[in-house]
């Protein structure tokens, strides 16, 4: 919403996401953890709550039409933008035991936003 660019019509996203994950030792099998762990935990919360979903503001005048239309949505505090994205993937990795560094989300091979927490 408001935003000037041409974002601000409706549009999607197909992105590729950077994890970064650390430990103080390796574990038994000489790795931080198993890269299949961290996509089997990403991939369930992107399956559950992003993918072929319509995020938006919560304050987007186009809620109440979703809802007539039993459209599925996710209505956001903050604007659905990749830095807010990569944050809330980041925190749902804090969340489930991993050890996160940084998220970030490519939108295009040269664009990307991250989030870290100092």
């Amino acid at each position: 919403m408001n935003h000037g660019g041409k974002c601000r019509h409706l549009h999607g996203h197909s992105v590729k996401a950077a994890i970064s994950i650390q430990q103080e030792t390796l574990n038994d099998q000489g790795m931080v953890c198993d890269f299949s762990d961290i996509r089997d935990c990403v991939s369930a919360y992107i399956d559950e709550q992003l993918d072929h979903n319509f995020l938006l503001h919560k304050e987007d005048p186009i809620i109440p039409m979703l809802i007539a239309n039993n459209e599925r949505f996710m209505a956001l505090d903050e604007h659905p933008t990749a830095e807010v994205l990569s944050k809330m993937i980041y925190q749902y990795l804090k969340q489930s035991g991993f050890n996160v560094v940084e998220v970030a989300l490519w939108e295009t091979s040269s664009a990307y936003a991250s989030y870290r927490e100092d």
